[in-house]
């Protein structure tokens, strides 16, 4: 604690930093992964994405090999748009979130032996909606579409 007394049994869980992309074609379309999560055993849309690797020198790059390798999309145009925890009781990262805008395909997907992955491009309206039946569920993929809407101003503040 702040005071100095220790809480036993504590304990954090140590990851590698993390990076999102909200990929955006130059139609306001949303480029997702499709893929089970064995968690709640149900097959859901997210944002492409993953940890950054040894060979990462920064988040950006992260970003790009992710997109790339999850999709075969990418683009010129990378933005930052914040930088999230996963949760500060328990886990010491971070989330890099990025905005990728007129991306493109330009080759094909490169897994992991643990990834089945399914590519859908979807209108960004669609990608909101997908939030309300319970289909992009992933907390921290919402808090990263959060941040791209409102770096593209597409957040309406009455």
């Amino acid at each position: 604690m702040p005071d100095g007394k220790i809480v036993e049994p504590f304990y954090v869980i140590e990851y590698s930093t993390w990076v999102h992309v909200v990929a955006l074609t130059n139609n306001q379309e949303v480029v997702l992964v499709e893929q089970y999560r064995h968690g709640i055993q149900k097959t859901v849309l997210e944002l492409p994405g993953g940890c950054m690797e040894v060979e990462d020198i920064s988040p950006l790059l992260a970003a790009k090999r992710e997109l790339l390798e999850e999709t075969g999309y990418t683009s010129n145009t990378f933005i930052e748009t914040g930088v999230i925890s996963p949760n500060p009781s328990s886990h010491n990262n971070f989330i890099h979130c990025f905005l990728a805008t007129d991306v493109k395909l330009v080759a094909d997907l490169k897994l992991d032996d643990t990834e089945q992955i399914n590519v859908l491009v979807l209108p960004l309206n669609k990608v909101i909606e997908s939030i309300d039946n319970g289909i992009f569920l992933q907390a921290l993929h919402i808090s990263s579409l959060f941040l791209a809407l409102k770096k593209l101003g597409k957040l309406q503040l009455d």
